[in-house]
């Protein structure tokens, strides 16, 4: 948590948690709400719980993912299954074992919401609901901004998103953690602390044990809130211009790409993501940013010439188009046999 302390928070009233809650749950028929037992998706177990029981057409269902990395997981799990069977909920532990490892948060989580999306698809939920709070939403601008995101990075996370064809809600993402924390603590709930969110090992965090510096230099929670929004707000147009120049100028065929050389006249933003759509699509792997600014900078600077990037191959020419094809596989030299 950047922000915010839980002996200041009030506890979320029920015209809060109707606003909250209508505008993401209204129009689905099964929402799956992600609990891990953490103090975050206990507070949106209740206050869904709460918001269902007093309408009719939405239904609720309850998922754990235990990654086994700890060993109070299984306990953990085994009361999130308490509490939605309490509250008259179905609940399902989905395992997905890890072990300790380089890049553990982010295999971590690209596990759960496999996990998830699964079990959504198998009980028939339209959409999954997280937990993910204001807090949530600055520890994501501040670790994108060190990796060096562009604005669609900045932008963090989106209210209501995809995953597939399943609709991802984080219908708290405005909301902060401490007023969670309150909310439970009115409610005499009790949560699960997962000793791994304090391990400074982990990129998050580090930047919870800074929050108190963050906020006194104004990088409060609130702030870097509203600078996600602002940069959504500016993705979104971006995207819009970006769509009506793909119509306009780039030719999409199974084995090969082509930017029109008209394409010159645009910003070079909107040129720039072209490329990145021309080689996510010949490509076959992720396209960094960096890299593909690179790229650009050399289709710019010279005449003519040609570059690989993410498994395409990317030609320019001089009069401006340029051709995205499938990369050659690399020549294994070490497996050739010697001559002579």
């Amino acid at each position: 948590m950047l922000d915010g302390r839980c002996g200041e928070a009030a506890p979320l009233g029920a015209d809060e948690i109707d606003a909250l809650l209508t505008p993401a749950f209204a129009e689905v028929n099964l929402v799956l709400i992600a609990v891990s037992g953490g103090a975050d998706s206990m507070a949106l177990l209740a206050l869904a719980a709460d918001w269902a029981a007093t309408r009719t057409g939405t239904r609720l269902s309850v998922a754990t993912v235990d990654h086994s990395l700890r060993p109070e997981s299984a306990a953990e799990a085994r009361a999130v299954a308490l509490a939605a069977t309490a509250l008259g909920l179905p609940h399902a532990r989905l395992e997905a074992p890890l072990g300790r490892g380089a890049r553990v948060e982010e295999t971590a989580r690209d596990a759960r919401y496999a996990a998830l999306s699964a079990h959504a698809a198998a009980i028939g939920a339209e959409a999954l609901a997280t937990a993910h709070t204001l807090d949530d939403q600055a520890e994501t601008v501040l670790m994108r901004l060190a990796a060096g995101s562009g604005p669609a990075g900045l932008a963090a996370m989106r209210p209501k998103s995809m995953r597939g064809r399943l609709v991802h809600l984080r219908p708290l993402l405005g909301v902060p953690k401490a007023r969670l924390v309150a909310t439970l603590r009115a409610r005499g709930w009790g949560w699960s602390e997962d000793a791994m969110n304090a391990d400074p090992a982990f990129c998050r965090a580090r930047l919870r044990a800074s929050r108190a510096v963050l906020a006194d230099e104004g990088l409060t929670a609130e702030r870097l809130g509203v600078f996600a929004r602002r940069a959504a707000r500016a993705e979104d147009a971006l995207l819009a211009v970006e769509e009506k120049a793909a119509a306009a100028h780039l030719s999409l065929a199974p084995n090969r790409a082509v930017i029109a050389p008209e394409a010159s006249a645009l910003p070079a933003e909107i040129r720039l993501r072209l490329l990145a759509r021309a080689v996510a699509a010949l490509g076959a792997g992720r396209v960094r940013l960096d890299r593909l600014e690179r790229l650009f900078e050399r289709t710019s600077a010279t005449a003519s010439g040609a570059a690989t990037l993410a498994g395409a191959r990317v030609a320019w020419t001089v009069d401006g188009r340029i051709v995205v094809t499938a990369a050659p596989p690399r020549r294994d030299v070490a497996s050739e046999p010697k001559r002579g």
